[in-house]
């Protein structure tokens, strides 16, 4: 087994079931030091479990000193750590002195955990089903309540049916955007009206257990009212266009995903489908990112990406059409990869 250091909470949690924002978890062989302060010592006791290592619980007033003592009795092994996670001050603290090969590795964690267990992707599809509850919630009062109400205070009051009035935690701040603003793909609530006629995109997700979901979808607001399903129909032509033209590139990635394909060449099944509209420049991201404990987490699914894709990968497929100033479109689900192709997950 590999020697490592971590303090990502996402990484300390999925090795110890437990974490907190001020910990130390070194993995020695078969033995693993969660090294906390006082303020955790009972949740730590309380909630720390590993069926691969025989946990010793630490307190300590110095983190730092306290993981030097124990890596003083391994010099000159080699301890991987993610140098992403770790500050220079931090870095600099822990190594001097030591007789130890520190090997940088960054995301090495996230590799570790790329294929998930069923139990993983029963807590995400769990996650993704009460995410699209609060979806189809959030849509009904959209219909009847939203009208002349501005991004800000829609982006208010979704965190209320996501969240379930606090009993779920986000996945991450949710994106709401209005006609033009939905052009930017990362957009933060703005003063604009939501009108009849208009266009609402909805990127939002929770956790369950820890566990990430994330959905988006781009609707129509019109005089029957407003929902998040996929068949949308828009009174603008050009708009209706760019949106049949999304829809069809995410179906086609997820109908023809496969393990042992490379993350590249999904991308591609997606990508394909808007270039050959003529929409390829207005396509400014990736076709989709793995999720987990983390909202983003191994595989990217890029044009550049040369991962081997394996049954276990949870990944969104999530092609997007932005024209600036006037509107975007965006269509994202969560698929599973399992021997016969791409599940999405939730529905």
């Amino acid at each position: 087994m590999e020697n490592f250091i971590i303090r990502d909470e996402n990484a300390l949690y999925f090795e110890t079931h437990y974490s907190c924002d001020n910990a130390i978890f070194l993995a020695i062989g078969q033995k693993g030091y969660f090294i906390t302060d006082g303020r955790y010592e009972t949740e730590a006791k309380e909630h720390i479990k590993s069926t691969q290592y025989e946990i010793e619980i630490l307190i300590s007033h110095d983190l730092i000193r306290t993981a030097k003592n124990i890596l003083k009795k391994h010099e000159k092994a080699t301890f991987i750590f993610n140098p992403q996670e770790f500050s220079l001050y931090f870095y600099e603290k822990l190594t001097s002195g030591l007789k130890i090969n520190f090997v940088p590795k960054p995301n090495f964690h996230q590799e570790k955990r790329i294929c998930k267990t069923k139990e993983e992707i029963a807590l995400i599809e769990h996650s993704q089903k009460l995410n699209i509850k609060a979806f189809d919630k959030f849509a009904a009062w959209i219909s009847k309540n939203a009208k002349d109400k501005n991004e800000a205070f829609l982006h208010f009051k979704s965190q209320a049916f996501l969240t379930k009035k606090g009993k779920y935690d986000l996945s991450f701040n949710p994106i709401i955007g209005i006609n033009a603003n939905a052009a930017k793909p990362h957009a933060l609530p703005s003063n604009d009206q939501l009108l009849k006629g208009d266009l609402l995109l909805f990127d939002a997700g929770i956790k369950y257990q820890r566990y990430c979901s994330d959905r988006t979808r781009t609707g129509y607001f019109g005089k029957n009212g407003f929902n998040f399903k996929k068949e949308q129909h828009f009174k603008d032509s050009t708009l209706q266009k760019i949106y049949d033209i999304v829809l069809k590139a995410q179906e086609n990635a997820i109908k023809h995903a496969k393990a042992g394909m490379l993350a590249c060449e999904i991308d591609a099944l997606a990508r394909n489908v808007i270039e050959k509209a003529g929409y390829g420049k207005y396509f400014v991201h990736s076709t989709g990112h793995g999720i987990g404990l983390d909202i983003h987490e191994l595989p990217i699914i890029s044009a550049r990406s040369k991962t081997r894709i394996e049954e276990g990968m949870v990944f969104s497929i999530e092609p997007g059409i932005y024209i600036p100033n006037k509107y975007g479109v965006r269509i994202e689900d969560l698929v599973v990869i399992e021997s016969n192709g791409a599940r999405i997950l939730g529905e």
